[in-house]
């Protein structure tokens, strides 16, 4: 079930309305129950159960992902994480909006996904949600913050407590509130073979 966001000005929403729909509330409420429940204690080497209910409540989480027991995710329908990528601990994916991660991405501990925020403009303070997406070979470094409607390119290192506002360029490294671009990310070359291999 997607996640439909109710007009601030029909619900009286600034914090006294709801702003989703009762079966969405109800459906986020049994998730609750059931990561706290069957998820939340488990052990690290129990992460394919962990993907198990993920998947079980709508997300597409690849099976060679890892998703740590203390990550929250707010609607797994909105959760998209590609093979070998890994959610850490405490890991907030406040995923309002579809949450897409690429390939052999890592989101480190406490980092905070956002795709939630609200018009300030608007006299109600409307709820708005917009995607956020996450390619390939990223790392989003511990205490980071991504915002909504922000796509971190493939190959990106969002540094520790650096906060992305904007869409980064590929391959790049960046860090600050807001994230700046540093450097450029660069492969270190492999480990040459030693003598004695080549003899």
């Amino acid at each position: 079930m997607k996640a439909t966001i109710l007009r601030a000005d029909d619900s009286a929403n600034f914090g006294r309305g709801a702003s989703f729909s009762l079966s969405n509330r109800l459906l986020r409420l049994l998730w609750i129950i059931v990561w706290a429940l069957f998820a939340r204690w488990t052990p690290g080497v129990m992460s394919p159960w962990r993907v198990f209910l993920l998947n079980l409540f709508g997300a597409r989480v690849s099976p060679e992902a890892a998703v740590a027991a203390s990550a929250r995710i707010w609607l797994p329908a909105h959760l998209e994480l590609g093979p070998w990528s890994t959610l850490g601990p405490d890991v907030d994916c406040y995923n309002m909006a579809p949450i897409t991660i690429g390939a052999r991405t890592v989101v480190s501990q406490r980092a905070f996904l956002c795709a939630g925020a609200h018009d300030f403009r608007d006299r109600h303070f409307q709820l708005v949600a917009r995607p956020i997406v996450i390619g390939d070979d990223v790392w989003i470094a511990a205490e980071a913050f991504v915002g909504p409607n922000v796509t971190i390119a493939d190959g990106c290192v969002l540094g520790a407590r650096a906060c992305a506002f904007t869409d980064t360029k590929t391959w790049t490294v960046y860090r600050g509130n807001p994230a700046a671009p540093i450097k450029p990310r660069i492969w270190r070359p492999s480990p040459s073979t030693t003598e004695s291999e080549t003899l």
